[in-house]
């Protein structure tokens, strides 16, 4: 990769595009905006401000913020005064923080008013922290420092760091005493932002509308990052309704989306509920317009037949860029046959994130795309598991150099523990995961995520997690045996109040659709749960922190 400086980059950005909205986010009191000129000035007093508070090279400031335009002016003043950011997910608690905080020592901690009392409470128990400083204080009678009401230090000579050198920390798991840091360096950023740029057609006319957390690598990398590298005005949404999410898109003109695959979900029921409230002369004249935009398979064609539908979404925007899980078939295909583009990418923390993109001019339904420009993958001869090279993997893992040494191979590629297959025209297709398998009594192997996926297509499941457990009784007493935890969607549970009645039907829908599936991959064990199935800060199932508890029904 050729030598670029990260801070050249953020003036030259800023100066270029200086009139034009850069960051901004939907308030009480409407939209507030930071354009590219004031988001440098803002950018450049908190760089001088923990310059001149004593900050050195490489000391560790973290953040504990929702999503803002003050959160991107932090980044980019905590490179400027040559520290490493450590963003923090606002949905973890304490004794989490805790422990991610007790690694890696910040002696700053940026906070939003509305985490200021948790900022507190981490003050007292994590020496390291100095200072707390305030991004967003609405109010003026705080004891703690304001980024809006610090001094300009035009002269301030920057801190300029080496490519090799960290620029943030992306800690990937903060609910046990071994909270892992994914080191991300300058080098490992600045080949995203040109890679990703190299896939897609991103300009200064674009506007962006983001639902993920700013603590999330995909959001840096892609959201935030790539498309202010082009120009663009990201605007953010705290609100998930898809009532709230079509307003801003219309009100901001937006072009893309950058989303995850249970908003689409989400979205995608909403529209078909739509379309269950049509007549039945507007229902059968969709189904037919459906099932020719599904035989032609014609981008064009599908934007012309579901042009009203398709308007909902504002007449600007161009599609979804949909990462951090994977993608259920069905969604995809949805959107693909009313004309709306979704682009599917994969990636994981230690690649910075992104590896693989369904990009402009090349999508495959089913497959998360190629490998992104500058990036090579391989499958491994024995495991298939998916493995990558290039100057996007990250330095390390933080402060733990033997767990560092297990994550690549001998010749230096990323495990990334992923199984998959690549097509002869490179397309990637994740099929499961290793340390998901799971390995019945006779010796044959499960992928939870083929069972999830066949099962995901009832309409009457909302959502399903797949695992294994022991059998504690009978004859197959201490084998593994597959379990299919479901949460039904919002129709079923109000059809269905009776306990008994709601696991009886959920339980002949599972067997149903398990007849798509080898008989040993068939669920033995059905749960069903009433609640939402946790989730990760990125709204991912998360399969740590499932309830697993033996319920036959």
């Amino acid at each position: 990769m050729k030598s670029i400086n990260l801070l050249s980059f953020i003036e030259e950005k800023t100066r270029e595009q200086e009139n034009n909205v850069a960051l901004g986010t939907k308030t009480n009191l409407g939209w507030s905006e930071l354009t590219y000129k004031g988001l440098g000035i803002l950018s450049r007093r908190i760089g001088s401000y923990l310059i001149a508070i004593g900050m050195n090279k490489g000391d560790k400031a973290a953040i504990i913020s929702e999503s803002m335009p003050e959160f991107g002016a932090v980044i980019f003043g905590t490179f400027l005064a040559g520290l490493t950011i450590v963003p923090l997910d606002i949905k973890l608690t304490i004794h989490e923080y805790n422990h991610i905080l007790s690694d890696c020592l910040p002696r700053v901690l940026f906070v939003s008013e509305t985490y200021l009392e948790s900022a507190k409470k981490l003050k007292e128990i994590i020496p390291s922290i100095e200072q707390i400083i305030l991004i967003d204080a609405k109010r003026q009678e705080y004891e703690y420092a304001n980024i809006y009401n610090l001094n300009d230090i035009p002269e301030q000579k920057w801190r300029h760091q080496r490519l090799d050198k960290t620029a943030m920390i992306v800690y990937t798991s903060g609910t046990t005493g071994n909270p892992k840091g994914v080191e991300i360096t300058y080098k490992n950023i600045l080949s995203q932002v040109i890679s990703i740029g190299k896939c897609f057609n991103f300009s200064s006319n674009d506007s962006v509308l983001s639902i993920l957390p700013m603590n999330h690598l995909y959001e840096i990398s892609v959201g935030f990052m790539s498309f202010l590298n082009k120009g663009a005005s990201i605007y953010y949404s705290h609100s998930l309704k898809p009532k709230d999410v079509l307003h801003a898109m219309n009100a901001k003109k937006i072009t893309f989306m950058v989303a995850v695959p249970s908003f689409l979900k989400l979205m995608k029921a909403t529209l078909e509920a739509q379309i269950r409230q049509y007549g039945p002369f507007k229902k059968k004249w969709f189904e037919f317009k459906y099932a020719l935009s599904s035989l032609f398979n014609n981008p064009k064609l599908s934007k012309m037949l579901f042009r009203e539908l398709r308007m909902q979404f504002g007449p600007y925007f161009k599609g979804f860029m949909s990462g951090g899980a994977p993608l259920e078939y069905e969604v995809g295909k949805f959107f693909d046959t009313i004309g709306v583009m979704v682009y599917e990418a994969y990636g994981l923390s230690e690649a910075s994130p992104v590896v693989c993109a369904n990009c402009e001019g090349h999508r495959r339904l089913g497959s998360v795309g190629k490998a992104i420009p500058d990036v090579k993958v391989r499958l491994d001869n024995k495991t298939n598991e998916l493995q990558v090279l290039g100057d996007n993997i990250m330095k390390g893992y933080y402060n733990k150099p033997e767990m560092t040494r297990e994550a690549f191979t001998e010749d230096g590629w990323l495990k990334t523990g992923d199984i998959a297959r690549i097509s002869t025209h490179g397309y990637v297709y994740i099929t499961g995961r290793i340390k998901n398998m799971i390995v019945l009594s006779g010796g044959k192997k499960v992928f939870p995520e083929e069972v999830e996926a066949v099962l995901s297509k009832s309409e009457m499941i909302q959502e399903v997690l797949v695992y294994s457990d022991i059998i504690k009784t009978g004859s197959k007493q201490g084998t593994e045996e597959i379990v299919a935890k479901v949460h039904p969607d919002k129709s079923t549970l109000e059809q269905y109040s009776d306990d008994k009645e709601l696991e009886k039907v959920i339980r002949n829908e599972v067997k149903k659709f398990s007849l798509e599936l080898s008989s040993y991959k068939r669920p033995t064990n059905i749960i069903v749960s009433k609640e939402p199935l946790p989730r990760t800060g990125i709204s991912k199932i998360s399969r740590k922190n499932i309830n697993k508890v033996e319920q036959k029904v």
